[in-house]
């Protein structure tokens, strides 16, 4: 960690200390030794500002409580890892964090009926209206991950022994919740591209119905798969599953907040987003988003009565279990929603920093990208088997020397040991950064002899 990061990270934890002082004291009140000890640390800040003024001084805080080390890697690195990249908080999120960081602080101002999307201060019954209407669909809810607005559909639609449609891509996650739910997962075969089709879907649709003699319950399907990041046929799958009035859950955890999704163009009848893969939010976090006809069934309220005490939680909603995103978790999610409404207008010229990364990996003899090309997200699955893995398999520290390199450059986030067929992701990368990184792949297989086929970029795409 260089000196800057490290006492930056020191000025925060200073003042924090600072901040645990005026916690502790009275109302308006400063004894004596309080005084003392907030001008101790007021000094002690100082003399670390001055530290990052001038790049000077030494380490003096290594772990947090004693055991975690301090996290830097976004400080002090370009992170190309594949699920991490549009997860990274906004300045906004991490103030909200300092500032909502105790356990059930959204909880200040909670008045009737008692339930999370109903507190107008802070402001989160309006930002559950905002995230409707930012994936055109009529009714939201925060979840803690994208996996649990799985689970909360699966477990209103599936019953024992009913068959759910997933692709041959899903998500482990897709698969639990239909399991938990009773059900059984039937997947859609890839085509020779490995997308999942409308067609693809029709026959194995059909398939079912004539093995078990009904209808899937529910089609879910992602709209780009965790593996390859390809582009799926949601829109003509929806259609498709319509025509046999089934719904649909569009599975938007590498879409919903780094792209636009139109939830009720693609004809899902469920949006399902990740906030902390893909909408610069504290983890766990997500949005369950949708249509008036089936909010009343997916949030419903219990029914249930206490039957020594005749207690009832009306208000609250079954699947949710009464409220579910607490604290800092959800204020980072909200602080972060005004870049992230901005952030999905840019997303073409996302898709050109990846391509053009992607290129500059092709240029490199030996080189596939195993994704659809041209590349439509910025997550990408590459086979550098032929390049550098070739010079793994006599390297002394085998896969680990890409790891090595790249490190030493200040890129992370590969596959540690990886040099056959691993991931990255560009999102979020300035221009700068991307040039960067290929640059530095490229010049790694310079160094170890590897055939690059270099052009001229000074005139690429940024500004179309």
């Amino acid at each position: 960690m260089d000196i800057r990061t490290q006492k930056t990270f020191e000025a925060l934890f200073a003042l924090e200390d600072i901040r645990e002082i005026l916690r502790q004291r009275l109302p308006d009140t400063i004894t004596p030794e309080e005084e003392h000890s907030i001008r101790k640390g007021v000094d002690r800040v100082r003399k670390i500002l001055d530290d990052i003024e001038n790049s000077t001084g030494v380490p003096e805080i290594r772990k947090i409580a004693n055991n975690i080390d301090i996290r830097s890697r976004e400080e002090n690195y370009i992170n190309i890892q594949p699920i991490q990249a549009a997860g990274r908080l906004t300045p906004e999120a991490r103030k909200a964090l300092i500032a909502y960081g105790d356990g059930y602080s959204t909880c200040d101002a909670c008045r009737k009926p008692f339930r999370l999307d109903k507190i107008s201060s802070p402001p989160i019954a309006p930002f559950h209206e905002q995230l409707a209407s930012f994936v055109n669909m009529d009714v939201a809810r925060v979840v803690p991950g994208a996996r649990r607005g799985f689970q909360a559909v699966a477990s209103t639609l599936v019953d024992k022994g009913d068959s759910v449609i997933v692709s041959a891509l899903a998500h482990y996650t897709e698969f639990l919740a239909v399991e938990e739910a009773g059900g059984i997962v039937r997947e859609v075969p890839l085509n020779e591209h490995n997308i999942v089709t409308a067609d693809a879907t029709a026959e194995r649709i059909e398939a079912v119905k004539q093995e078990t003699g009904k209808l899937p319950v529910l089609v879910m399907i992602d709209h780009f798969d965790y593996q390859y990041a390809n582009e799926h046929d949601v829109k003509g799958i929806a259609k498709v599953a319509h025509q046999y009035d089934i719904p649909l859950l569009y599975n938007g955890a590498y879409t919903v907040g780094v792209m636009p999704v139109d939830g009720k163009d693609i004809g899902a009848d469920f949006v399902v987003g990740s906030g902390h893969k893909s909408m610069a939010s504290p983890a766990p976090s997500g949005v369950l988003a949708t249509t008036e006809e089936w909010a009343p069934k997916i949030f419903r309220t219990t029914q249930m009565t206490g039957d020594l005490t005749g207690r009832k939680f009306g208000v609250k909603e079954v699947e949710m279990l009464g409220c579910t995103l607490m604290g800092s978790t959800l204020l980072g999610m909200m602080a972060s929603f005004p870049t992230v409404k901005e952030r999905v207008k840019n997303w073409e010229d996302e898709l050109r920093k990846s391509n053009y990364l992607i290129d500059g990996l092709l240029a490199i003899k030996g080189s596939k990208v195993v994704s659809e090309y041209p590349r439509k997200h910025t997550l990408s699955k590459i086979d550098t088997t032929e390049s550098f893995d070739v010079i793994a398999q006599k390297h002394k520290r085998r896969g680990f020397f890409l790891t090595d390199e790249l490190s030493s450059k200040g890129i992370v986030g590969e596959f540690a040991g990886a040099t056959r067929v691993w991931k990255l992701n560009t999102y979020g990368l300035s221009w700068e950064k991307v040039r960067y990184v290929i640059d530095t792949f490229q010049d790694i297989a310079d160094k170890y002899n590897l055939q690059v086929k270099r052009e001229d970029n000074s005139n690429d795409n940024r500004e179309l």
